[in-house]
């Protein structure tokens, strides 16, 4: 069991250095901002279904119940980015109506 945890503890160190070493290395560049932050994100998701996989123990069911319980919270993580990423557009109180989205 100990050696179990301490690979958790070795893979998510792992992918946190890559990401601050990324974040480092490539934040100043303008062109690669949004690569970074779709980077992130997917890494951030990788941490979190992995996280679920051991320590909620789904890493020891059928694949059918892994993906039972993990392709909802992958949607609903992805439609609330979505949210963000376009919410994040809007400045000042200048965010156009419902009818600019669907061309009524």
């Amino acid at each position: 069991m100990r050696k179990k945890f301490m690979m958790v503890l070795a893979l998510l160190s792992a992918v946190t250095i890559i990401e601050v070493g990324m974040g480092m290395i490539w934040s100043r560049d303008e062109s690669m901002k949004d690569i970074l932050k779709y980077t992130f994100i997917i890494l951030t998701l990788v941490k979190a279904g992995y996280i679920t996989m051991i320590f909620m123990h789904l890493g020891d069911e059928k694949k059918s119940f892994q993906w039972t319980v993990l392709a909802p919270y992958f949607v609903l993580i992805g439609y609330l980015i979505f949210i963000c990423l376009v919410e994040a557009t809007y400045a000042g109180g200048t965010r156009p109506g419902i009818e600019n989205y669907f061309g009524f």
